[in-house]
């Protein structure tokens, strides 16, 4: 058996899509990729996906990661490319390495958010940036299965900071940009939650629903205060190729090395 892990993205008006439209998507992909999928045991077998920390359905994202389960190998970058020619255009399939390490779901301990303000300008969300920033707690509340649900949005917060303005959009609208890094922790603080704790400090309320997309997800650096690639070990512990392996397979005679 053979693991394969991908990085996806959800983009442009696909980012509307629910956890569970993607995975219809993905799994007819599959099919039409004739991907030679593992299969779970009992009555109602199923293909062996297993999904990582999905986006709320709504919010954009570059890094998605899900992992799946092979009856045969395959090229890693053959199999990305039959995917995303499957994926409808937004859904888009963009990284995949051969699982050779443990443990992907614990790599994700971390993500960092895009939110686009339409209609804030950029001093306003500054200053209420540095209020959050500057607070010991930000209590907010959800609505959750079991009634509204107070917590603390200020402590998963790594850091957060208002980007210079970026004149890519046409008229004189303003429109401040906000950058996010979050820590994964239980209960999950999300960048709602985040624009919630601004409004709460700051009274800061954006004319229009903010435009969030997640840029990066995987493990956070404490010493450089990042979020790195969580495929990069994946990547490190493959087998090297040398010159010599790609010489020595550029002259085999054919059918060397079969009975």
């Amino acid at each position: 058996m053979q693991r394969i892990r991908l990085r996806y993205t959800k983009r442009g008006r696909l980012r509307f899509t629910s956890h569970r439209d993607f995975q219809r998507a993905f799994e007819r992909a599959l099919r039409r990729s004739e991907v030679p999928m593992a299969y779970s045991a009992g009555f109602t077998p199923h293909p062996k996906v297993s999904y990582a920390n999905a986006a709320p359905t709504g919010t954009g994202s570059e890094a998605e990661f899900l992992e799946i389960a092979l009856t045969e190998a395959r090229d890693p970058d053959t199999l990305r490319a039959l995917l995303d020619a499957s994926m409808p255009d937004g859904l888009d399939v963009v990284d995949a390495v051969e699982a050779r390490t443990s443990g992907l779901a614990d790599r994700l301990t971390a993500s960092v958010w895009e939110m686009r303000l339409d209609g804030v300008a950029a001093e306003d969300a500054e200053k209420a940036v540095v209020a959050f920033m500057d607070a010991e707690t930000v209590e907010v509340q959800r609505r959750a299965k079991n009634g509204v649900r107070t917590f603390d949005a200020r402590a998963a917060v790594v850091d957060l900071q208002a980007l210079d303005p970026q004149p890519d959009r046409s008229g004189d609208r303003p429109c401040a940009i906000l950058r996010l890094v979050v820590r994964h922790v239980t209960p999950a603080v999300r960048p709602d939650d985040v624009l919630s704790g601004l409004r709460a400090v700051a009274d800061l309320t954006p004319p229009v629903p903010a435009a969030v997309t997640r840029l990066a997800q995987g493990l956070f650096d404490e010493e450089s205060g990042t979020v790195t690639d969580p495929l990069a070990p994946d990547r490190e512990a493959a087998p090297a190729v040398t010159t010599a392996d790609l010489a020595a397979a550029a002259t085999a005679p054919e059918g060397a090395g079969s009975a």
